[in-house]
């Protein structure tokens, strides 16, 4: 057997570089490079076998390991999980730096990489810097805190241990039930050393997405369940954005008249002002789907996880009728709310659903006009959201609606936290597919600039707007710089309202007062933070890294912003005051907290009687 003597990081910089991916016949480089941010534990190792490299693997230095990360995630879910980064620290506090991120990717089911240093597996130097010590168990290391977030760990304690781990790695990477945050943790000294390699391990492996086909029992359960149904609804998840299926989602509603809400993940499946979208659904949904939901007898996700915000904490679907068929890849979202299950290939399955129901004839029987008159009542809600002016100052709803008329219909946005998703959620009008970029599996503060980076490096042809609170952005915006050192130009519109609101407001509505979320000075004289807002020059800040800054305080100021960022080469940083508290709610929705059951305030006290009455309400499983 022809054998090739490298380094046991070397092998692996040559073995990721020759990974493809296949679906549908079209075929694509898998891993395209790696962020990375250099120590002592992988300068040496990984780091010298990528300096080296004979390859095409792209390396791009992050700033921040968390931040790094999340714009992998970013990439890998604007490419629909076909095309990924791999990310590689240092050991200890680089390493767990990554932690948070990749909870993000496998909570929202998006493969990345993940390539931490680890201490040294011959412990001949032990301990050495940044090591973890655990007199109970000296396996133990700062990179085992991956495992739970991961969906596959290894550690490469030999060199010729690489060739199974890799093989693992890429079967999970491509894997769209499985996917998620894999970690290879690599001891610092096992990346040094040499190994003769079979030549084959690096040939050139294409990972083929087969589409997962459902039974012919799950078709005939399926058609028998809806044909007897009069009033379903879809609610559409991010799946049908990964299987590629906007078009099948679109001709199966339409075939039958079948009214269609929309996940964060899945928003923008359907353009807003089709007949049949009737907008966000669950927690922050509109009330056009959220009527519907409670009305309807039959509830058909297609790839969704039917998380709380969905389902409005199993509350949204009140019929005593209704039933769930979940079309899924995954099993374990299948079988959620107890649905009838129809593992599958979204493309697939709707596909052959399509074609078994025409069959039949099927029809909705939604009384006539009542699906129009329900979508016509929310579009002039949220028409009139977007126009509240204030004479006091701008108000959030108001400032989307302005920053959705000013970009064009094919730009992106991106958020992840705070109150914004709300509001993107419900008043944001996507028309096309994979121009609307929510994470909301985790939402994770910070990820919103660091993703706005892995967006634009996705679609380097479009402009990229991240909408972030001032809370995220000062958690974490350091790839801001990265953008500007890669020339992909980013537009973060940072909507400053002096503090963490979404959760000041969540308080309010649960009795409190309002408690430690707002950016204010102390006062001494009664040890609190009750002073006046900090007075933050976020333009200021983008304008020191680099980037271009604007801050705006009316209507006129934004639009002229606005135009302005269009013709600005590098990233750029637009400052919104916005009005605290002019977030949107209500709207047949409803989201369970845990509210305190003994309080000596009246309002918490109340707050709690009102949760109990809802919960009587809710499914309890």
């Amino acid at each position: 057997m022809e054998t090739i003597r490298f380094t046991m990081a070397q092998a692996l910089v040559k073995f990721l570089d020759n990974q493809y991916i296949e679906i549908d016949g079209e075929e694509r480089k898998f891993v395209k490079g790696v962020f990375g941010i250099f120590g002592h534990g992988n300068a040496t190792g990984i780091g010298e076998a990528l300096e080296r490299q004979s390859g095409s693997l792209t390396f791009i230095q992050g700033k921040n390991e968390q931040g790094m990360v999340h714009t992998a995630a970013a990439y890998a879910k604007q490419k629909n999980r076909l095309e990924i980064y791999a990310c590689t620290t240092s050991v200890g506090p680089g390493a767990l730096n990554m932690v948070t991120a990749a909870g993000t990717a496998t909570v929202n089911r998006i493969p990345v990489l993940l390539l931490p240093g680890d201490n040294f597996a011959t412990r001949q130097p032990d301990p050495v810097l940044q090591q973890i010590e655990d007199p109970t168990d000296y396996t133990m290391a700062a990179s085992d805190a991956f495992k739970p977030v991961s969906k596959y760990w290894d550690r490469i304690s030999r060199p010729e241990q690489l060739m199974t781990a890799a093989l693992n790695a890429m079967r999970v990477l491509t894997d769209p039930v499985d996917t998620g945050a894999v970690t290879l943790c690599l001891p610092q000294d096992v990346q040094s050393e040499a190994y003769e390699y079979p030549a084959e391990f690096f040939k050139k492996r294409i990972h083929h997405v087969e589409r997962r086909m459902p039974s012919q029992s799950a078709i005939k359960r399926a058609i028998e369940l809806i044909s007897r149904k009069k009033h379903p609804i879809i609610v559409a998840g991010g799946g049908v954005h990964y299987a590629l299926a906007t078009e099948e989602l679109k001709a199966f509603a339409e075939a039958f008249g079948i009214p269609v809400g929309e996940t964060q993940a899945g928003k923008s499946a359907l353009a807003w002002d089709h007949s049949l979208n009737m907008g966000s659904i669950g927690s922050t949904g509109s009330l056009a789907s959220n009527i519907l939901a409670k009305e309807a007898d039959l509830v058909i996700g297609v790839g969704t996880r039917l998380t709380d915000f969905s389902t409005s904490s199993k509350t949204a679907f009140q019929n005593p009728d209704v039933e769930c068929l979940s079309i899924n890849v995954s099993s374990m979202d299948a079988m959620k709310l107890e649905s009838q299950s129809f593992v599958a290939d979204a493309k697939i399955g709707l596909t052959l659903l399509t074609e078994e129901l025409k069959k039949l004839g099927y029809q909705t029987m939604y009384e006539e006009g009542r699906l129009p008159a329900l979508k016509e009542q929310w579009d002039a809600e949220v028409d009139r959201l977007c126009a509240d002016q204030r004479e006091e100052g701008l108000s959030q709803t108001q400032v989307v609606g302005e920053i959705n008329r000013a970009i064009d219909e094919r730009d992106i946005i991106i958020a992840a936290a705070g109150s914004l998703p709300g509001d993107l959620h419900r008043l944001w009008r996507s028309s096309y597919p994979k121009t609307y970029h929510m994470e909301y599996g985790f939402s994770c503060m910070g990820y919103e600039v660091a993703g706005a980076l892995g967006i634009k490096m996705a679609e380097p042809d479009q402009e990229v707007y991240t909408i972030v609170g001032d809370g995220s952005y000062l958690m974490l915006h350091t790839e801001l710089v990265t953008s500007i050192q890669e020339n992909k130009k980013i537009n973060i519109l940072l909507f400053d309202n002096h503090g963490f609101h979404c959760i000041h407001n969540l308080q309010r509505g649960q009795g409190s007062e309002g408690f430690g979320n707002e950016f204010r000075y102390r006062v001494q004289e009664n040890n609190s933070l009750t002073g006046d807002c900090l007075p933050i020059d976020f333009a200021a800040n983008a304008r020191s890294l680099g980037a271009k800054g604007y801050t705006v305080h009316t209507v006129e100021e934004l639009r002229e912003a606005l135009e302005q960022a269009k013709k600005e080469t590098v990233s750029t940083l637009i400052d919104i005051k916005v009005l605290p508290g002019t977030c949107t709610t209500g709207y047949e929705a409803w989201w369970r907290l845990g509210v305190a059951e003994v309080s000596t305030s009246e309002n918490v006290q109340t707050a709690y009687e009102n949760m109990e009455a809802k919960l009587a309400e809710a499914r309890k499983y």
